[in-house]
């Protein structure tokens, strides 16, 4: 089993955080000891001497972990630009290898890790590494976020095709309205159901959104991402916030 799951997106801001927030607060509801990883973050601020990134924190929040915050997020930047510009400006090269150690060390202390990517499947960050690239070496099953708003159609079907030519497995995509009141919300993701070829395994609307979805659709069950609970959470609209 694979203890763990890997989420990318399809661009920066397009709800990778707001869905691994979501997956880790119903993974603790069903009794899963889960916990948030996030290798990479660019775009940090200092709090008690500490370089600390939002979306790390929202994830150790989401994992009620005690954990310091370097377990979590080793590789933190200040600068919120592409992670190897941010890493080659302080003379540092992003390694494969401190990334796997950190999973390692979170695996051995709890059931299941959700790990976030930076930006999209083909992020550079180093010479030699991109996001693809650590997804193969850390041997996660991949979940797609689809940020939906215009132009979240190519966005989308390129990512999944770059995703599977990669080798990876990836088990299935789930929506996030990111456009408040985005003009044919239910069409557009009508649309990505028809002509992606994973499956849709939610979506999530824009907590600000006063609309809602005529087809909500469920998470799949934990069993799928390697959890040994049989309990079938829902991962329907506006219920993960």
């Amino acid at each position: 089993m694979s203890r763990g799951l890997f989420i990318t997106g399809t661009d920066t801001g397009c709800g990778k955080t707001f869905v691994a927030r979501a997956l880790l607060r119903h993974l603790r509801v069903q009794g899963v000891h889960a916990v948030g990883f996030k290798p990479v973050a660019a775009g940090a601020a200092w709090n008690d001497g500490v370089l600390q990134n939002d979306d790390a924190l929202a994830l150790i929040a989401a994992s009620g972990s005690d954990l310091p915050y370097a377990a979590v997020n080793p590789y933190c930047f200040e600068s919120p630009v592409a992670p190897h510009l941010a890493a080659e400006a302080q003379g540092i090269e992003i390694a494969a290898s401190r990334i796997l150690a950190g999973l390692d060390a979170l695996r051995a202390t709890h059931d299941f890790v959700v790990v976030e990517g930076a930006g999209g499947w083909r992020v550079p960050l180093s010479p030699s590494l991109d996001i693809a690239g650590l997804a193969r070496m850390l041997d996660l099953p991949v979940l797609l976020v689809v940020g939906l708003r215009l132009g979240c159609l190519n966005h989308a079907l390129l990512s999944e095709q770059a995703i599977r030519d990669s080798g990876v497995r990836l088990a299935g995509w789930v929506g996030s309205q990111v456009e408040p009141g985005m003009a044919l919300l239910n069409e557009n993701v009508a649309t990505l159901v028809d002509r992606l070829a994973t499956p849709c395994l939610g979506v999530l609307t824009h907590p600000d959104w006063p609309g809602r979805l005529t087809s909500p659709r469920p998470l799949a069950p934990a069993a799928r991402w390697g959890c040994s609970t049989p309990t079938r959470p829902t991962f329907a609209e506006n219920g993960m916030t």
